[in-house]
């Protein structure tokens, strides 16, 4: 019997460990395993565990027909195998290479060697045009375009008479809380994956680069597909053919492509995290870790739950704890305005938004993350003016008032700095429970460039600017 182990590719087209599962003729069986030492890692959420639990859902309800499912198992990766292979003859495990954090890259090498010692062969495919155990970026944006245009992998089925004991089902107190799905968030699933990529192109998407900061517009022109993309309910191959071959894409040029580019800077962020997934913990740049943050306590409380009294920063927080997205120009913010303005440690609330992110992907969150708070060395530091980001991107303040129900009186005037407002017109709001801002923006703003900028000349950040180049910089 053959195995194929889902991971982050919860689809059934475009599959390239199914396919090769059914091109053995062999018997097999198809699994995903909750591991219960992943689920308390402080990275995952119950968010994250139910558009997992639902997309396994959606796939079963297409393999019914071939007589096949995903089975389910609640156990660690290495405590099942051996008992599989105490029960069962397996010959072959196929899955795809998993860039995850060092905790998943630990597993597998205990489970290779496992596999090793009982003679199973396991087949991992390359995932997205991220390559394994490369040591640089020498040629690696054309292989990333080689590797988009092959052909899609079109999967057949065959029907199922494996004879299959799970005797590590999901324990009643997971399914409980894994069952319920928030209609906040984006649904689950391949079949909803392509609709997301239909209407994008069919309507959608034309309006991609004209809205793609604004936090309100956003959230109907931008792709959508990141959730999708993060758990693998598409692949980035799909949708970059989709988009790129579509007829609407002659009459969208500007928007299709800058999406299309950030498929690829996807792809370039999980590379980096391939080859470096320390940065999950240390600072991507060595010499930032002598940076000292105040980390205040009560600062860190108030960011993480929408109440520091700048408004801009609480709509997001809160719309992101109510549906787990947002766009990439408000994700941008967030993180400055905790790591700068607030001179809190990165680490304090990199947690704190992978739990909240639905689209969260290590490779991509880590890089950013720290790219945001100034730490890589080589990127150019943004403090954002979280004021002007709102006077900017939301003019009318609509968002604000969505999501800040407190300031729903305020004018458009007012909306964007609340705390100027004199008290007796304060006195006119029905709700007074929003917070005066924790700092004052324009003295934290100049604190926090000196703090950086001072410490990005010492010359232990300089020298490992060197080694950050070498490795990363893309070479065409």
């Amino acid at each position: 019997m053959n195995i194929v182990w889902l991971k982050r590719d919860l689809r059934l087209n475009d599959h390239k460990p199914l396919f090769e599962a059914e091109l053995s003729k062999d018997k097999y069986i198809i699994i995903y395993l909750f591991e219960p030492s992943l689920i308390k890692y402080p990275d995952t959420s119950l968010r994250h565990l139910q558009f997992i639990y639902h997309s396994i859902k959606d796939m079963n309800r297409t393999l019914k027909k071939f007589n096949r499912k995903v089975d389910i198992i609640e156990q660690e990766a290495v405590i099942f195998f051996k008992d599989l292979l105490k029960r069962y003859d397996i010959k072959n495990v196929f899955s795809y290479q998993e860039s995850g954090i060092q905790k998943t890259y630990d597993r597998d090498n205990v489970i290779l060697s496992l596999f090793k010692e009982k003679n199973v062969k396991w087949n991992q495919y390359q995932r997205d045009g991220v390559i394994r155990g490369i040591k640089d970026r020498k040629g690696w944006d054309k292989k990333w375009y080689s590797t988009m245009y092959q052909d899609q992998i079109n999967n057949q089925f065959s029907d199922c008479n494996t004879s299959f004991e799970n005797i590590y089902p999901l324990s009643k107190s997971l399914k409980s809380k894994i069952s319920i799905y928030p209609n906040t968030y984006q649904k689950a699933g391949e079949k909803v994956a392509h609709k997301y990529l239909e209407s994008f192109v069919l309507e959608r998407g034309k309006n991609y680069s004209k809205f793609i900061s604004k936090p309100t517009e956003s959230r109907i022109s931008c792709g959508r597909l990141s959730p999708y993309l993060a758990w693998g309910n598409i692949s980035v191959k799909q949708a970059f053919q989709f988009i790129k071959n579509h007829p609407n894409y002659e009459f969208n040029k500007r928007s299709f492509n800058g999406l299309l580019t950030r498929l690829k800077w996807r792809c370039h962020f999980i590379q980096k995290f391939e080859v470096e997934c320390e940065i999950e913990t240390i600072c991507a740049n060595r010499g930032f870790e002598s940076l000292k943050r105040t980390n205040n306590p009560n600062f860190i409380k108030a960011w993480k739950e929408g109440n520091t009294g700048i408004p801009m920063v609480d709509a997001n927080m809160r719309c992101l704890i109510k549906t787990g997205w947002i766009n990439f120009r408000m994700r941008a913010m967030l993180v400055p305005v905790f790591c700068h303005h607030l001179d809190c440690d990165w680490r304090e609330g990199v947690y704190h938004l992978a739990n909240l992110f639905l689209d969260y992907e290590p490779g991509i969150h880590y890089s950013q993350f720290q790219m945001q708070a100034g730490t890589t060395g080589i990127n150019a530091i943004r403090i954002y003016n979280p004021v002007k980001q709102s006077e900017d991107h939301d003019i009318n303040g609509i968002f604000i008032k969505k999501w800040i129900p407190e300031l729903r009186e305020y004018s458009i005037e007012d909306i964007h700095e609340p705390s100027k407002v004199p008290p007796i017109i304060k006195e006119l709001s029905k709700d007074l429970n929003y917070p005066e801002p924790i700092i004052d923006i324009k003295k934290a703003s100049s604190n926090a460039r000196k703090k950086i900028w001072t410490h990005r000349k010492l010359d232990s950040v300089k020298y490992d600017n060197k080694r950050i180049l070498s490795i990363h910089t893309r070479n065409n």
